[in-house]
This record gives C-alpha cells, structure tokens and sequence, in this order.
C-alpha cells in the first residue's frame, strides 16, 4: 500500500469557503485527493465548482478553512506566511494561464528567478539543458514581450521545473494560446511526465487539455464526483464529463 510519505500530494477533507452570513458560499466541502509520484492527473468541473480555488490552496496562496495538504509527506496547512512561501518556491511549481512573468527579465532570467530568491547560484548546464529541452535556447536572452505565447508559457514550465518540485500545478494552461500552441503546449507537458517524471495536477474545462493528462476528477458541487482513466481520448473525456455533470 502507498503510504502518505511516498505520495506526492495528499488532501484530506480540505473545505473552503467564501462571504459570511446569508452570503456564505461553500466552494470545497471536505474533498480528498492523492497522486502518487510521477502521476499527471487533471481536474474539470463547470464554471464556479472550485478549481482555480483548490488549485490555489494546494500551492498555499489561500488558507483552508478546514483539511489537511500534505507536499511530499510534509503539511503546508499550519505553515506560516513565510515558511508556506518559501515551501511553494523551492517544491512547487506553478504554471498559470497568464504566464505571471516578469517584463524586464529575459527568459533564462524568468526561468531562473526561484532560485536566485533563494540565494541559489543556477547551475549554467542544467539550466542550458532545460532552455534546449523545451526549445528556448535561442530565446534566452529576450524579454516577454520578444516572445510569442506559446514561447511565454513554456519560460513558465522552465521556471516550473527549475527546482525539481514534488508537484507542478498548472491552472488552465491553455487559456491564452491559440489552438496550434495549446496543442505544443499539452504535448510538451505530456512528455515532461512520461520522459522526467514530473508530477502534474491540472486544473482545465477542455476536454482536449485534460485528455493530455492520465487521469481526470470531476469537481461539481465542492465535491469530487467521479475519477477515471483518460486513455487519452478527448472524446471519452468529453462524454464522463457530460455525463457527470447532467446527474
């Protein structure tokens, strides 16, 4: 049996909710969710079910109201401010659909940027491997603005990966890209997990994004209401989501 300590995020009854009185609004209501090391799993749910916000509290940008986030075996939900942040620079990686980069920096900069926060050197060959990997390396030098989107998000992965997390979190990745980068996009992220072994949870509403990843959750109604194996197929994702959300 996999233990807590060899997973690489365990979420146990974790509840969120927003307003206060007759204006209380409950997003996540006790949900539970584990991925093992080296899985690439996705969530989906309607407009409003919690996504971005579990999303959000996995990587400790909000506080739960009540649950338990586990990263590598260790509990972020008692962290401080200071520590939790520290926690998400070193051990989490953070993929946003708005890119979140930095204009006055250059790409390698960007990508670099977590460790020099934490007063890491960057080793100049690892990072040269990760700018060719992901097709940068002619790029490296040029500010956001020099670069396309499908360009910006992957300086996002790169920044993502140079820390070698437990866990990558990508909020509706594709949001920004036009379909041809969407696509590069979800490959890329694809064979980052089957080559590397990077652990990714994302959170996205197109069943082409999510069929990229090996397993999907159904959030509706602050729950998970279903979990299956994705095969890959964007037309059986589309289908157990429909199907999902119409009981």
């Amino acid at each position: 049996m996999t233990t807590e300590q060899t997973m690489a995020l365990d979420v146990k009854h974790l509840s969120k909710s927003f307003g206060d009185g007759p204006n209380r609004v409950t997003v996540l209501d006790g949900v539970n969710l584990g991925l093992e090391h080296g899985a690439f799993d996705a969530v989906m749910g309607p407009s409003g079910s919690g996504k971005s916000t579990l999303l959000h509290l996995l990587a400790g940008l909000i506080t739960a109201d009540s649950g338990d986030i586990r990263i590598g075996g260790v509990s972020i939900s008692s962290m401080n401010d200071n520590d939790v942040t520290c926690f998400r620079r070193r051990r989490i990686g953070l993929i946003f659909q708005d890119f979140n980069l930095i204009p006055s920096l250059t790409a390698e900069e960007n990508i670099t940027l977590p460790l020099l926060l934490d007063r890491k050197t960057p080793d100049a060959g690892a990072v040269g491997t990760l700018l060719e990997k992901l097709g940068l390396t002619s790029r490296r030098t040029h500010v956001p603005l020099k670069l396309s989107g499908g360009e910006r998000q992957r300086v996002a992965i790169a920044r993502a990966l140079v820390t070698h997390p437990d866990i990558v979190l990508a909020d509706e990745p594709t949001g920004n890209l036009d379909s041809p980068a969407g696509r590069a996009f979800c490959e890329l992220l694809r064979r980052m997990n089957e080559e590397d072994g990077c652990t990714i949870l994302m959170v996205s509403h197109d069943p082409v994004v999510a069929a990229t990843a090996k397993r999907v959750h159904l959030l509706k109604d602050g729950q998970f209401a279903g979990c299956f194996d994705t095969n890959h197929d964007a037309a059986l994702v589309s289908a157990r989501y429909l199907e999902t959300m119409r009981k």
